[in-house]
């Protein structure tokens, strides 16, 4: 019966006769997707050919990166809870002295970074607490020498709340927008003490958080004076977010881990709840239902893309085109289960192709960024990660 389910919805995803993307048959296949096309996108092959050049080996479970304005990057260690930075022939400093003590147990560690050019760096990390921990966002001046950087000014401009002792789903990606804000992807914790706290405006967990720079509030914030709510809030509803970009119309789109089965691709929009945990196109990893087994409800958000089986996304970069010029506008995401980069073809807001590159590999890509000419960086997931450079090869 489960197969013919399947079967079944094989077919509604499509629309057409086209196949969908290679992968395993859906954990949950008694849910059907809510619009055609919502799962499953047909499986697009690019004529782009990729050369892969290892730049850096031997980082501990890098995380993120970002580009310095010399040209360097800043890199994050999750297992070391550490930030480093790599030079352009891939010579990596010491660890950056400065930052405040991190908890690298479990999903946590140093985990998001940013630098915007406003003469800041900024980072995301699991802070030790007492009694738990938690998300945390710190800034500060990057110094010292190339060898032996260092920061100054360092403050913590955000604290996610409350304080829950639980090693998952921290979320920790950074969005820096215009008019000097900032986003912040939440997770909810994954321990049901934090699951049910998703859809709770007075929590932080499983939320998008809008801020500036300096840590204060947006008055125009959806919930600035709503009793009872935390006033950082620009969506809820969400289980564990780990890639988020801008889009080129000053968008927020973002990409979050599901349970078994149901990872999303949503277009955030300020005050939306996107009903997790009431609603999801997965199941608990013991093979149960979630709640009440529904995948839509009144006044929650479907997602714009879903997969199931899950691709566990990261990272995620809306591609300028400047080197690769077909994939201009595709989003592209890392595959940390999936081990891909994972390239999607974007029309009117829908996913209407997928594409799974660097499978050869093997590799679990945590991160992808694009850099100043348009190559495509890559930071794999192990104790022994790698800094990789994509280019067109000729």
């Amino acid at each position: 019966m489960r197969f013919a389910f399947a079967l079944a919805v094989l077919a509604v995803a499509s629309g057409c006769n086209a196949a969908p993307v290679t992968q395993g048959p859906p954990n949950v296949p008694e849910f059907t997707p809510a619009f055609a096309g919502q799962t499953r996108a047909e499986a697009v092959v690019g004529k782009t050919k990729l050369q892969v050049t290892e730049v850096a080996t031997g980082l501990n479970k890098p995380w993120d990166m970002a580009f310095l304005p010399d040209g360097r990057l800043l890199v994050s260690e999750k297992a070391g809870g550490v930030l480093r930075i790599i030079a352009a022939d891939g010579s990596k400093s010491a660890p950056v002295s400065g930052t405040p003590p991190v908890d690298a147990r479990g999903q946590g560690g140093m985990l998001g970074v940013g630098a915007p050019g406003d003469g800041w760096v900024y980072w995301s990390y699991a802070e030790p607490r007492q009694g738990g921990n938690g998300l945390a966002v710190a800034r500060g001046k990057l110094g010292g020498s190339a060898a032996a950087p260092a920061l100054s000014e360092v403050s913590v401009i955000f604290r996610a709340m409350p304080t829950l002792a639980s090693v998952q789903h921290y979320g920790g990606p950074l969005v820096f927008g215009p008019g000097n804000l900032l986003y912040v992807m939440l997770g909810e914790r994954s321990i049901l003490p934090g699951r049910v706290q998703a859809q709770d405006l007075g929590s932080h967990f499983g939320k998008v958080v809008r801020i500036f720079r300096d840590g204060s509030v947006p008055k125009d914030n959806p919930f600035v004076g709503k009793a009872g709510a935390r006033p950082e809030i620009w969506s809820y509803g969400h289980r564990n977010i780990l890639a988020a970009s801008l889009d080129d119309r000053g968008r927020l789109w973002e990409l979050e881990h599901g349970p078994k089965g149901g990872d999303e691709l949503n277009l955030v929009q300020p005050g939306k709840d996107y009903g997790w945990p009431t609603i999801s196109y997965g199941e608990e990893y013991s093979g149960a239902p979630i709640g009440k087994a529904l995948t839509q409800a009144p006044g929650m958000e479907q997602p714009v893309h879903y997969w199931d089986p899950v691709i566990a996304p990261a990272g995620l970069t809306i591609y300028s085109g400047r080197m690769f010029a077909e994939w201009r506008g595709n989003f592209l995401t890392g595959g940390l289960g999936s081990k891909a980069l994972i390239r999607l073809v974007m029309k009117d807001d829908r996913v209407i192709g997928e594409e799974r590159l660097l499978t050869d590999r093997g590799e679990r890509i945590r991160d992808v960024a694009e850099g100043p000419d348009g190559a495509i960086w890559l930071l794999t997931d192990d104790a022994n990660g790698k800094l990789l450079r994509v280019t067109v090869a000729h």
